[in-house]
């Protein structure tokens, strides 16, 4: 008897095999536009199955390293990134991963175009979607508050498709003193000519190995708090390729996400410009949250939908009790369950990433841009929440592989849990839910919506998941007026985690 080889799931064109992706896209985009983004898609759904995979793998076993001095002793705080690291963002560039969402030539459907690609690049990335959110979170900053003369250079290399031109940005928000707490930001600036000199610590940077970086500094003599804060362009390093007053402290050893590049830095005097106006660095930021925090959405999808492509095939191939893992009833409950909660965050995040593109082309009206920014830090919440549950599932339905290493299915489980934590922890977010509920515009648009979405649904098949749905908006609008007749602050706080999960909850995705 012939010794028996388990055969591995094996990963093919990501774009062929998402019926999801394909469905949504032909129900969204506009006719005149799928044949171009699906022909697009499709090659690129080839290179991330094939030559991403390869150049992802390679990135995760020689991840970046710092080297803080030089053979003679010189403090040099290089960081040395693989050559598959810098593949994967030339890939990028070239791809136009940035591009796509500010040549906007499918108008506000560009966005929906961008973030698809986005979908299908990420799990094959070893994590280069990171710096590439915070690229975009900057491009969009300075689109919106830069001064053009100032930031055009920047702006054009943020969104380039040339690999010899593409820069990345950092992102340099959180410190020692407040981490999700930027209020208690202790950076400060000093006026030196026409810019400034930043001195500080910044505790959590993921962009090391970028160009440039946004951070969040107290010029001298501004209040303490938020609202003395102002945000700062920084040219990482000068014409040698050396840091500006820049010290790399150490590189962050993480749960996950190995390839990535996290340092402690500190700025020595490190040279700045004004981004937007003073005192107003959080106003200013928040556009850039937008973008980030749709990334970290769009991510948490895609990783949930490798780790269902893999759990999938898997089951075609591995035998159990007699049958096949897909012919057993139970694994398969499984899989739906774990496919039906994944595909509710497929179409919140991608319908919050269509109302950004009509945001950015000033197609948006008030009743939308209420939900956009209601939904945009749900929609991070829930998916992330989705995305560490749904790994873990699928680790166990692979048995004891699961849980070895050289099957690659850790990691998966590893690199989700990040999701719940960057750019705002479940928390942060759900007191975020909590100001935007307390507006009654944003509350009203979102009950507005609700209910026009259910009136159109006719399908005697869907009245059941109707009704559930109607329920649910019911009692979030009775737990709000619970909480206001409350009135206490302790009150609003402790219940704001169960209200963004209510408010998630209440409402459905499908529909234009």
């Amino acid at each position: 008897m012939s010794p028996f080889f388990q055969q591995a799931p094996v990963i093919t064109n990501t774009f062929q095999t998402d019926a999801l992706l394909q469905a949504y896209l032909d129900f969204a985009l506009p006719k005149e536009y799928q044949s171009q983004v699906k022909q697009d898609l499709n090659q690129f759904g080839g290179r991330a199955a094939l030559e991403l995979l390869e150049l992802a793998a390679a990135a995760e076993t020689e991840p970046p390293q710092h080297i803080s001095f030089n053979a003679w002793g010189e403090r040099i705080d290089e960081i040395k990134f693989s050559n598959a690291w810098r593949s994967l963002e030339k890939i990028a560039a070239e791809e136009g991963l940035i591009a796509i969402g500010y040549e906007r030539k499918l108008k506000s459907f560009s966005r929906l175009y961008q973030f698809a690609k986005l979908f299908l690049f990420h799990p094959s990335s070893a994590f280069v979607s990171c710096p590439l959110a915070m690229t975009d979170g900057a491009a969009r900053a300075l689109e919106v508050c830069g001064k053009p003369s100032a930031f055009k250079e920047a702006f054009e290399r943020l969104t380039s498709r040339s690999a010899k031109e593409f820069w990345t940005s950092g992102q340099w928000m959180t410190e020692r003193t407040g981490g999700s707490d930027v209020s208690d930001t202790s950076t400060i600036a000093k006026k030196n000519g026409e810019q400034y000199l930043l001195y500080g610590d910044k505790w959590f940077s993921s962009g090391t190995g970028s160009q440039m970086a946004l951070a969040l500094a107290r010029i001298e003599g501004s209040p303490e708090g938020s609202r003395g804060l102002s945000l700062f362009f920084v040219e990482l390093r000068d014409a040698n390729q050396r840091l500006k007053n820049i010290k790399v402290n150490r590189l962050k050893d993480k749960l996950g996400t190995k390839g990535l590049a996290t340092a402690e830095l500190s700025l020595e005097g490190t040279p700045a410009i004004l981004v937007g106006e003073i005192g107003q660095g959080v106003k200013t930021v928040s556009s850039m949250l937008n973008v980030t925090r749709i990334y970290n959405s769009v991510c948490a999808i895609a990783s949930s939908a490798r780790a269902l492509q893999l759990a999938k095939d898997y089951s075609s191939k591995r035998k159990a009790f007699g049958k096949l893992l897909c012919e057993q009833p139970l694994h398969l409950q499984v899989l739906a369950d774990l496919q039906s909660n994944y595909e509710a965050c497929f179409h919140l995040t991608f319908f919050v990433a269509r109302l950004l593109g009509r945001d950015e082309c000033g197609e948006i009206s008030d009743s939308e841009w209420h939900l956009l920014r209601l939904l945009t830090p749900i929609t991070k919440l829930f998916t992330a929440k989705m995305a560490v549950g749904l790994a873990s599932e699928i680790l166990e339905s692979f048995g004891g592989a699961g849980y070895c290493e050289d099957t690659g299915i850790p990691k998966i489980l590893r690199d989700a849990q990040v999701f719940s934590i960057w750019e705002g922890t479940t928390n942060v977010l759900s007191l975020d839910v909590l100001r935007v509920l307390a507006k009654k515009e944003s509350l009203g648009s979102f009950q507005e919506f609700v209910v026009q979405k259910l009136s159109q649904i006719s399908n005697a098949k869907l009245q059941a998941g109707v009704s559930a749905t109607q329920k649910r908006l019911t009692e979030l609008t009775n737990f709000l007026k619970v909480a206001e007749a409350k009135a206490s602050e302790e009150y609003w706080q402790c219940s704001s985690r169960n209200l963004a999960f209510r408010a998630c909850s209440s409402a459905p995705w499908h529909g234009k």
